[in-house]
């Protein structure tokens, strides 16, 4: 299987990759929520929430290309979060996996959460779903489409999602760039930023 499917615009990539299988080191999971996240101002997909916005840099260099490589960064300066790459060469987008369903493994991600953590929440919220599957800052620009890579995507069957404002951005807050499987345990809660204008004000 290879990344076309997913090289195009983040909202395309966003809902493709819903129901899919992610798998880690010693660990798999369904895919269950996601959110896209496009480009530059002069891009196809101008988005003020994206780390990509001001163009391509040292950090952000995998975020443009080519389709099918993971790109990590650190939220707060502490926790991993992932994204798969959707862009063509040179074309920011990328797709933030935010919440999946242990699917193999749970006795691995039991471990690397802790064993107060429930099963359902063991991959809720971006950060969560890295430290479950064993992805690491290292893991930034793999091949998640390669034999050989310690990081691997699998895609699924395309399903029905439920579409919302994404989480925790204060730019672009509105925007229903979050995708979803309804009534799935897994998925996290929406909260929007106190830094966002009130609904409605931002686009």
């Amino acid at each position: 299987m290879s990344a076309e499917p997913l090289s195009g615009d983040p909202l395309t990539a966003a809902r493709r990759l819903i129901g899919s299988v992610l798998t880690g080191r010693g660990a798999s999971a369904l895919i269950v929520e996601v959110e896209a996240y496009g480009g530059p101002a002069d891009g196809p997909w101008p988005d003020a929430a994206s780390h990509s916005f001001r163009g391509p840099g040292a950090r952000n260099a995998v975020m443009f290309g080519p389709a099918g490589r993971l790109y990590t960064y650190r939220s707060h300066g502490v926790h991993v979060c992932a994204n798969v790459v959707s862009g063509g060469d040179g074309i920011a987008g990328a797709v933030l996996l935010r919440a999946a369903a242990l699917e193999t493994g749970v006795d691995v991600a039991q471990n690397r959460r802790g064993d107060s953590i429930r099963p359902a929440a063991l991959a809720r919220g971006p950060g969560n779903l890295c430290s479950a599957l064993g992805i690491t800052m290292h893991d930034n620009g793999i091949d998640l489409f390669a034999p050989d890579s310690p990081v691997r995507l699998t895609l699924g069957v395309a399903r029905a999602a439920t579409a919302g404002p994404r989480v925790g951005v204060s730019k672009a807050a509105d925007r229903p760039w979050r995708f979803w499987l309804a009534d799935r345990p897994e998925v996290s809660a929406y909260r929007r930023s106190p830094r966002a204008p009130a609904p409605g004000h931002s686009d």
